[in-house]
């Protein structure tokens, strides 16, 4: 590079050489390039060259961005920027690498305006190179098509540049910013072109960092376009290249965590959140930091924390209105309300809150799923009030668009433009209304005239488009939106039918809603006769949570009853006080007891000593249901509804032969886990060991007919696709099955908590159990509580004997825990086939 007039005619200014030098090591080396800004910055000061003196500065304030120090890096620029009579253009470079600093620390604002001071004084490779960091900022501010179009300029330019480690750096970094904005706009094969790309000459250029970013924001594009399984395993594998580098991991596990929300999985993007959000504070990355504060509070409201959620809501919407982020305040609002809704009275004021915040949703670019969703809360908001005109007045702002959409306009009518620009603003805002939201909005309609038929039509009509057009929707917000929606639609219909009161209509309805709460467990719907054909001499229990009250529905051979059975909140302190019980091994009796009568008591009558296949709701998903006296001895059998019960018998039926394939594994970490796989093995002719590692576990699970894992197990309850076994090479976790083409028949796991499950809607259980149910194991036997090795070995041994002699998988693990006194297990899926 030239120098300016104070260097030796024909050559480069040492010093002004070494600062480039400095510049270029920021990028690959940034600490060696730490202490030589340091050295040269003395010598610069020395010699008094204003110029070098600007370039050490901004050497050592890129090689703290690329260590993640924000703060230092800013102060740095801004000293570079404060240095007298330096040339114009190393001013203009020193605030072209403000803009990015800035829209990191939270102004994306501001850091346009810097960008515009330096405009003017650039050449125009350097204004290509400020056009990719105009991108970001752009991109913050939701301006998403400014943003691509500053991108394509740059690289136009930038893919003709001279070809230094800079220019190169540059045009990287440009394809990472478009590809993650065409992520965030749902253009999928776009993103993963320029992500690539950016990988590639990252990798070529020696730009380790840049190339680790790259990897990084796979999982968050293997997300959006709907590879769950993928996306972990690309997390995993950026976890570690990101290691040493906390801001960029944690903005890549916010940006991850981003993609889980809208994918509708809260629990695993809270995980992520409590990871990033520290580190994000740490670092000073304030942007990062208040979108996923905001993330963290929406997230905390979905998996049952509203008084966090409107904590962190609270603190967000602060940070974003520092930084004059107006688009994003409604965003923090919808938090804070709908939290409000959740711990307070209703009040007429509260209403109006709830309204002004669809309004600004409404009028915000983007939110008009959001504003839909809120607008319906408000006017059920104001029926808890019994202000019937407001709740009418919302409800036609969602039900009316339906109306006007189908409305034909009459041949030869002529529109303004006026009016033709109303009509089209009205035909797209009823676009981007979900439809289950409006199908809610036009129930509800018709209930409050008392037109049960039309409100039931509604609901049916709603969740017929839910099962067709969710995944139609390219923006990953609206998805999310309409999957949340069709969960309150289908509770909809089941209050409805609840209210009625006929048991087959209850029944019906809470398949409809479990079937949408866990697609991975839906399968068609099933009538009651259909059951009771599959039943036998056996009886199904299906339980329904409608507001604070429990029911059940009982299908015999002979009857389908309703009874209504309780408060929620009484069955979860006894669940609560049982668990506590077991794990103390004292009072598990009387512990056990009293929630038998909370539960069945009032189903005795008909339920008599049958085989019992449940449905739990809830809590009852953490209930070890062979510890209520009553059930002592019976085969019971714990499915996600009747319809995937009867799926996994006609697996069983599936897969016939003289004797089963048998795999087993130990983990690490349990005195008896060998003792019990051999003891296991010893009663099956096919029976052999498998390596306690991932892939071997993976291989069997694809072979076998019956898998026995003995290892310790781990359950979150909040995100339920992070619970895992330990093996000795890691944890194998419920994600990793989600690429599985096949599961064995029956698998059974002897850890602890291994059964645990649930799903922050309370919806069909996830978890380990629920995701090898759903990858095609007919029945999962696992622990729900704390065992010790001894009584696993004990009660894992005698029920492999009873196997293999001809039982059943329910009845054998009901007749080893009678005869051991170990409860935790318990039996998932459809268990009443034999193997033998």
């Amino acid at each position: 590079m030239r120098t300016d007039e104070q260097g030796p005619p024909g050559g480069l200014d040492p010093l002004i050489a070494a600062a480039e030098a400095a510049m270029m090591r920021s990028l690959v080396d940034p600490d060696h390039a730490m202490r030589a800004g340091r050295t040269l910055l003395a010598s610069a000061r020395r010699a008094g060259s204003p110029e070098g003196e600007v370039m050490a500065l901004r050497a050592m304030a890129l090689a703290a961005r690329e260590l993640g120090d924000l703060e230092t890096a800013e102060l740095r620029l801004r000293e570079a920027i404060a240095v007298e009579r330096a040339p114009a253009k190393r001013l203009a470079q020193a605030r072209l690498s403000l803009v990015t600093v800035r829209t990191e620390r939270g102004h994306p604002l501001q850091a346009l305006r810097v960008a515009a001071l330096a405009w003017a004084y650039l050449s125009p490779l350097d204004r290509a190179k400020l056009d990719t960091q105009r991108a970001v900022a752009l991109a913050h501010l939701g301006r998403h098509q400014e943003a691509i179009a500053s991108c394509d300029r740059a690289l136009r330019a930038l893919v003709h540049a001279p070809g230094t480690i800079d220019d190169r750096r540059f045009l990287a970094g440009g394809l990472l910013n478009r590809g993650l904005i065409h992520t965030l706009r749902g253009d999928w094969n776009a993103a993963m072109h320029d992500l690539t790309a950016c990988l590639q000459i990252s990798q070529h250029a020696g730009l380790r960092h840049l190339a680790r970013l790259s990897a990084a924001n796979l999982p968050f594009l293997a997300v959006r376009r709907g590879d769950i399984a993928g996306a972990f395993q690309h997390y995993r594998e950026a976890e570690d290249t990101l290691f040493g580098f906390p801001e960029r991991l944690a903005t890549m596990r916010a940006d991850f965590a981003g993609a889980l929300l809208a994918a509708h999985l809260p629990g695993e993007a809270r995980a992520m959140l409590s990871l990033a959000v520290p580190d994000l504070e740490a670092s000073g990355a304030h942007v990062a930091l208040a979108e996923s504060r905001l993330k963290l509070a929406q997230v905390e409201l979905l998996t049952g924390d509203p008084h966090r959620a409107r904590e962190v809501a609270e603190q967000a919407a602060s940070e974003l209105a520092a930084q004059e982020r107006a688009s994003w305040l409604p965003l923090a609002k919808e938090v804070v309300l709908r939290s409000r809704l959740a711990l307070e009275p209703v009040t007429p004021s509260l209403v109006r809150e709830v309204i002004a915040c669809a309004d600004e949703l409404e009028d915000g670019f983007g939110h008009q799923a959001g504003a839909a969703a809120m607008r319906l809360v408000a006017a059920e908001a104001a029926l808890a009030v019994d202000d019937h005109p407001t709740a009418s007045t919302q409800l036609a702002r969602l039900t009316r668009h339906a109306e006007r959409s189908t409305r034909r306009v009459p041949a030869g009518t002529r529109l303004t433009s006026l009016a033709a620009e109303g009509q089209a603003r009205q035909l797209t805002q009823a676009s981007q209304i979900p439809a289950p939201v409006r199908q809610h909005a036009l129930a509800l309609e018709a209930a409050l005239q008392e037109d049960v038929t039309a409100a039931f039509r509604a609901v049916h009509e709603g969740l017929a488009e839910v099962s067709e057009q969710v995944e139609t929707f390219d923006d990953p917000s609206l998805r999310a939106h309409a999957a949340r929606a069709g969960e309150r639609l289908a509770a909809f219909g089941l209050k409805l039918a609840v209210r009625d009161g006929f048991a087959e209509e209850v029944f019906e309805w809470a398949e409809r809603w479990r079937a949408v709460a866990a697609p991975a467990h839906a399968s068609s719907p099933v009538s009651p006769e259909e059951v009771r054909a599959e039943l036998g001499h056996g009886a199904l229990v299906e339980f329904v949570a409608e507001e604070e009250s429990l029911l059940a529905v009982l299908i015999t051979g002979q009857r389908v009853l309703l009874r209504r059975l309780g408060e929620v909140r009484q069955v979860k302190e006894a669940i609560v006080r049982l668990r506590y019980a077991l794990r103390r091994r004292s009072d598990v009796e009387a512990a056990g007891a009293d929630l038998e009568g909370l539960l069945l008591r009032p189903l005795m009558g008909e339920l008599g000593d049958r085989p019992l296949v449940v449905v739990p709701v809830g809590a009852l998903h953490t209930l070890p249901w062979g510890a209520l006296p009553c059930l002592r001895g019976r085969p019971v059998s714990v499915t996600a509804g009747a319809g995937a019960w009867i799926r996994a018998r006609a697996l069983c039926r599936a897969h016939p032969g003289p004797a089963p394939v048998v795999a087993a594994a130990a983990g690490p970490g349990l005195a008896h886990a060998r003792a019990e796989v051999a003891q296991v093995l010893d009663c099956h002719p096919a029976g052999r060991e498998v390596a306690g590692r991932r892939q071997a576990v993976l291989e069997a699970l694809a072979t076998a007919d019956v898998l026995h894992l003995a290892a310790h197990g781990v359950f979150h309850a909040r995100s339920p696709l992070v619970s895992g076994i330990l093996l000795e090479d890691g944890s194998l976790m419920a994600y990793d099955l989600l690429d599985v083409s096949r599961s064995a028949g029956l698998v059974v796991l002897s850890a602890c908590n291994s059964g645990m499950s649930r799903t922050p809607v309370e919806g069909a259980p996830l978890g380990l159990p629920g995701t090898f149910l759903a990858k095609g194991a007919a029945c999962v036997v696992a622990g729900l509580v704390r065992v010790d090795d001894e009584s696993a070995r004990a009660v894992m041994s005698l029920f492999h004997e009873l196997l293999a002699q001809g039982q059943p998988p329910d009845a054998a693990l009901a007749a080893a825990a009678a005869k051991t006194g170990e409860v935790g297990f318990a039996c998932f899926g459809a268990g009443d086939r034999p193997l033998y």
